[in-house]
């Protein structure tokens, strides 16, 4: 059976906001690092980075 997997994190390549999935609530929250939001910039046009490496089909 084949599985499709989708990322648990990812990080804006412009202004460096963290994000980690929330399962219990089915959305992206701002990671939080010692006490400290990685929101980076509020208006910034966020630039995700996906580079080909994560693979979301597990076989």
């Amino acid at each position: 059976m084949t599985a499709i997997t989708s990322p648990r994190e990812r990080e804006c390549e412009r202004c460096g906001r963290r994000d980690v999935w929330d399962d219990e609530e089915i959305t992206w929250r701002i990671a939080v690092v010692d006490d400290e939001k990685q929101s980076g910039n509020p208006h910034c046009l966020h630039e995700w980075d996906i580079n080909g490496t994560f693979k979301p089909v597990d076989s």
